[in-house]
């Protein structure tokens, strides 16, 4: 545990504890939930990947039916929908990074 100050005067010590208790207080706001929210935006992120690549595969094979080609639909539209995804998981995360940062600076003001 931290070393505390010894304060004599009653008036700084009711503020010194008051300041720590706000403290305190804003630390458990910011933190309430953190774990799931943490979750959240993993699955977020992950549903944000799977889903526009599962998108291209179903495009390809559809496309490997109606307009058989000497390569395979099924392949590039997967690629095409796995990058499409990673890009939009990384404008979730660039957006997220970007909130966090703003609340940290504002916090510190």
């Amino acid at each position: 545990m931290e070393d505390e100050p010894i304060i004599k005067d009653e008036n700084k010590f009711g503020d010194y504890i008051a300041a720590k208790e706000k403290r305190k207080l804003k630390a458990l706001r910011e933190n309430s939930g953190s774990v799931w929210s943490g979750l959240g935006m993993f699955g977020m992120i992950g549903w944000s990947v799977a889903v526009p690549t599962l998108l291209g595969a179903a495009l390809g094979i559809w496309l490997d039916k109606k307009y058989q080609q000497s390569f395979s639909w099924t392949l590039t539209c997967l690629m095409i929908g796995l990058v499409a995804g990673s890009i939009i998981a990384w404008y979730w995360i660039d957006k997220e990074d970007k909130a966090m940062h703003q609340n940290k600076d504002e916090n510190n003001e």
